[in-house]
């Protein structure tokens, strides 16, 4: 069976959120999976007795069994853990996809919930990894700052083209209610005034860390045509893990995996780049978002100084980019933040920030040190 054979039989057809997001203290990561899961099957039309298959990202104390017992869900046909960091959403999406179509699961929902701004702080495992702290690499701030350094060196991009990147998303997020910097804007100044956290990057150049949850439901095709939302079918998946800890790295500047499983998603498609209207970029960085987009191929290496001028990503401009503000300046929700606003667009349900004739959006997820990847195109 051919991957091509799956585009477009199943879809997402629900999407929760928290209440609030962002700083949150006093809820533990387990309430707020169990709120967006409530939520997501509330906005599908779907009762609690549906749902067949659950698939999570977990965070520290979360195994998946857990989870579904403190949701209720005790005959499911399908259960698991799945991290890869950053990449887990496309890939739990892509595995929800096979499991409805082939029949394993009828609704599967995807999960996420964290407490890691206001709880215990556990990004990346907790704690140093490998040599480089030895060699003053203590965390991903400074090992995605080792990246962007070679950047800098081998195609003159940096500071002024990452505030570019940061500017465009910050007034996506200004039009986004939901945002963390929803009422917070920033000019060229603001940016340069940001603290360093790790040179080359400043506070804004870095991800939020957030309190909160993000839930989706995939079924089939047929099936989500029945229910309450549009549904957003999933038209390609793609995957590419380069391994190597970033000291060992030879994709620190590209291709990183963004090239390989955005050629699969196209494949599976049968669409080509030209045909997708935005992208949502997983973006703990900014210099990750310039890096991902030259690896999928919208521009050429060495070309991002010139890409994301003028607000060319921003609203108004002629290639959207992290619509709802981005792990940057929405909230950081891993790849769930990218993928559910990716949902939501082609639902139409955006409001001050949505776009118009929007057909297919590109979705990544990056994990580690620009180690694991993955994609989903989506389609209306």
């Amino acid at each position: 069976m051919d991957l091509r054979d799956f585009s477009d039989k199943a879809a997402i057809v629900g999407v929760g959120y928290t209440e609030k997001q962002g700083t949150v203290p006093g809820v533990n990561s387990m309430s707020f999976a169990q709120e967006a899961a409530k939520a997501a099957i509330e906005d599908a039309g779907l009762t609690k007795d549906d749902i067949d298959g659950l698939l999570i990202q977990p965070t520290l104390g979360q195994q998946s069994y857990t989870v579904a017992a403190k949701l209720g869900l005790d005959d499911l046909k399908l259960l698991a853990n799945e991290d890869v960091m950053g990449a887990t959403a496309p890939c739990i999406t892509a595995h929800a996809m096979f499991a409805v179509v082939t029949g394993q699961a009828n609704y599967v929902l995807c999960l996420y919930g964290t407490s890691d701004r206001s709880g215990r702080f556990g990004l990346m495992g907790g704690g140093p990894r490998g040599p480089g702290p030895a060699y003053g690499l203590f965390g991903a701030n400074m090992e995605y700052g080792l990246a962007a350094r070679r950047a800098m060196h081998e195609y003159g991009t940096g500071p002024d083209t990452w505030a570019e990147v940061a500017m465009a998303q910050r007034k996506w997020a200004n039009l986004n209610p939901r945002a963390t910097f929803y009422d917070k804007p920033m000019s060229k100044e603001d940016y340069l005034a940001e603290p360093w956290v790790a040179e080359p990057f400043r506070r804004a150049d870095c991800c939020l860390v957030s309190d909160g949850g993000r839930a989706y439901i995939v079924t089939t095709a047929e099936r989500a045509r029945d229910l309450k939302q549009p549904p957003v079918y999933i038209a390609g998946v793609g995957q590419s893990h380069h391994t190597p800890d970033v000291e060992q790295s030879t994709h620190m500047t590209g291709p990183t995996g963004a090239k390989a499983s955005g050629e699969m998603a196209l494949r599976m498609a049968d669409i080509t780049l030209a045909d997708i209207d935005g992208c949502e970029i997983y973006d703990c960085f900014t210099y990750t978002v310039e890096v991902t987009l030259q690896s999928y191929g919208f521009f050429q290496k060495g070309e991002g100084k010139d890409f994301f001028k003028n607000g060319r990503t921003g609203p108004g401009g002629e290639f959207p980019v992290n619509t709802s503000g981005g792990l940057l300046s929405e909230v950081y929700y891993m790849g769930f933040t990218p993928l559910t606003e990716g949902v939501m667009q082609l639902r139409g349900q955006c409001d001050k920030r949505q776009l118009e004739n929007v057909h297919h959006i590109l979705a990544s997820g990056n994990g580690g040190i620009l180690q694991t990847h993955g994609t989903v195109i989506l389609r209306r």
